[in-house]
């Protein structure tokens, strides 16, 4: 499994053709704090909504402190995904390392 760190993907977030960011954390921390233009599938949700994803795009997946996503990651791999990457630290590491202004829960 491929981790990215908050600041590559910041990198990454700032050039053309960004990543889909996939936020698999329920929608009560979602609503708390947030990546723009996140997608919200919660964990539980993942398996009956991987069909509403494009398998050939490019995603990072994210969750509170990198646990959650890393299990996303792992099952969108195995269902064909070929370019994923889980978030490192999560939410909370960018909060962090990239942008205060992001809640910290």
């Amino acid at each position: 499994m491929t981790d990215l760190d908050p600041t590559a993907l910041k990198t990454r977030l700032d050039q053309p053709n960004p990543p889909i960011l996939l936020d698999v954390r329920e929608r009560w921390e979602y609503d708390r704090a947030k990546l723009p233009d996140a997608v919200l599938i919660p964990l539980a949700q993942l398996e009956e909504n991987v069909g509403t994803l494009d398998p050939e795009a490019e995603y990072v997946v994210y969750c509170h402190h990198g646990g959650r996503s890393a299990s996303a990651s792992q099952f969108l791999r195995s269902q064909g995904f070929g370019n994923v990457a889980n978030l490192e630290g999560g939410i909370d590491a960018w909060s962090l390392k990239v942008d205060a202004s992001v809640a910290r829960y």
